[in-house]
């Protein structure tokens, strides 16, 4: 009796060790996208060259996703020192029309135009201004946004 439980424990081990084998053998490939729709809020309150251009990048990348192309909304909210991006004076132009022809939100913070002295004048014309980039950021927590913050 001993000798065919000991048998039955060992062939036990074995189909659990190949169960487990066959599991780890699985090659992951990213989270499965099975919504029908996401919405990311990138936040960018840096001026750093480097920051700036890795900010739209990652938001090209997003919208390159496989996973998520087409059905993505991405809204990039500039504040404090990330009105730098908007300026007409910074060579970003041709990077965030890009984006703005993919459908990406470009929202500016009204608060710091006020503080520093900045017009709308001083930035592209395709921008759009909300109250505060705060404000935003909780709004759209709340609505259930992703955000990034790069």
């Amino acid at each position: 009796m001993k000798k065919i439980t000991l048998l039955l424990l060992f062939i036990t081990g074995i189909t659990y060790q190949n169960a487990k084998a066959q599991t780890n053998n699985k090659v992951f490939t990213g989270a499965e996208a099975n919504l029908k729709h996401y919405n990311a809020l990138y936040i960018l309150d840096d001026k750093d060259d480097k920051k700036i251009r890795g900010t739209l990048r990652n938001i090209n990348n997003a919208l390159e996703d496989p996973r998520l192309k087409g059905k993505i909304t991405i809204e990039l909210i500039a504040f404090g020192d990330g009105v730098e991006v908007y300026k007409k004076t910074n060579p970003y132009d041709s990077l965030l029309t890009t984006l703005k022809q993919k459908g990406v939100i470009l929202a500016q913070c009204s608060n710091t135009m006020r503080e520093r002295h900045i017009t709308k004048d001083e930035l592209w014309p395709y921008i759009s201004f909300v109250p505060s980039g705060n404000g935003e950021i909780i709004i759209r927590h709340y609505q259930g946004w992703a955000t990034v913050h790069p």
